[in-house]
């Protein structure tokens, strides 16, 4: 039973899992300008700051990451059927 134990992050697939850690990043760069003063530290400009580039970040990667997997399952797909008569 414990080996089809998978943990949470295991059965994510890979385009949320890329734009997870994309979002994580954008949400990092975001903390560094804030504690460069380039954000006013209100918290509606804080939260906003989080959303547009953990946001930003997150869903561009996740896109281009489920269109890379699209098109490689395809590929796979048409290759396959190739062969076949």
């Amino acid at each position: 039973m414990s080996e089809n134990k998978r943990s949470w992050w295991s059965r994510l697939g890979l385009p949320l899992q890329v734009g997870s850690v994309c979002a994580a990043l954008g949400i990092a760069l975001a903390i560094i300008g804030i504690a460069r003063g380039n954000v006013p530290l209100n918290p509606l400009s804080i939260f906003l700051a989080f959303l547009i580039s953990g946001g930003s970040w997150g869903l561009v990667s996740w896109a281009i990451t489920t269109a890379a997997v699209d098109v490689e399952q395809d590929i796979a797909d048409e290759e396959a059927h190739d062969g076949q008569p």
